[in-house]
């Protein structure tokens, strides 16, 4: 009963909207990922970055400073993954308290919808905060990984196995960032998916401005500048 009282209250624009933030954030991290070659994004630079990184490292003694960035690296996503779950936790005490999701929603936006309808709209923000906690854990993960393949690279740059080893940290790094970058992508779009709350049109403007932004991260950015320049392959 509660379903179908939530679907009477969702309108044709309501469901246009939703889609267009799954389209969007779907669309975006493939664009992302698969930048063509001519115009590459600046997560597709990286790529080239992160290889020559291994390929110095072999040959960095001592190795104190890579072990400090990978460090830092997994801190990064170990703070991320704390932050997303403790929005998942906000989220979910609010669905669970309804005079008060409901009070912040006539606040807003004067509107008598009953609780499932807003609860509906919650839970599309935390499925991508969910899934943002869920690529930081795995990211996190991996850049352990990472760890323990650089600390299996031998000392001696002319053992066969060095260069090889270093490769093999290159792409479990790659990986790694990827998760991390996707993380991030879901939860620059649970924050656009909040201004559901303010309607359909609230929602599509915001999955616009946050394609607008990411995109110019991504493509148009200062940083992305600098690193096109000679880039490493």
């Amino acid at each position: 009963m509660t379903d179908l009282i939530a679907t009477r209250h969702f309108t044709n624009a309501d469901l246009a909207a939703l889609a267009f933030l799954v389209l969007a954030w779907l669309g975006f991290g493939l664009l992302v990922e698969h930048a063509p070659a001519s115009r590459p994004s600046v997560a597709g630079l990286m790529v080239g970055y992160r290889r020559e990184w291994m390929r110095q490292f072999v040959t960095r003694e001592p190795r104190i400073f890579d072990a400090a960035i990978m460090d830092n690296l997994r801190q990064g996503t170990s703070f991320l993954a704390s932050a997303t779950m403790i929005a998942i936790g906000g989220g979910v005490a609010l669905i669970g308290n309804t005079e008060r999701l409901l009070g912040l929603a006539e606040d807003l936006t004067l509107s008598a919808a009953p609780a499932a309808v807003w609860e509906a709209k919650i839970i599309v923000v935390l499925l991508f905060l969910t899934n943002a906690f869920l690529k930081f854990v795995w990211s996190h993960r991996l850049f352990g990984y990472c760890a323990i393949v650089m600390a299996a690279v031998p000392n001696d740059p002319g053992d066969p196995l060095a260069f090889a080893r270093a490769d093999q940290a290159a792409e479990v790094n790659i990986s790694a960032a990827k998760s991390f970058n996707r993380g991030l992508r879901s939860v620059y779009f649970a924050l656009g998916a909040l201004a559901w709350i303010l309607g359909p049109v609230a929602l599509a403007l915001a999955t616009a401005a946050t394609l607008a932004v990411l995109w110019r991260r991504e493509f148009a950015s200062f940083s992305r500048v600098v690193l096109m320049k000679s880039t490493p392959k």
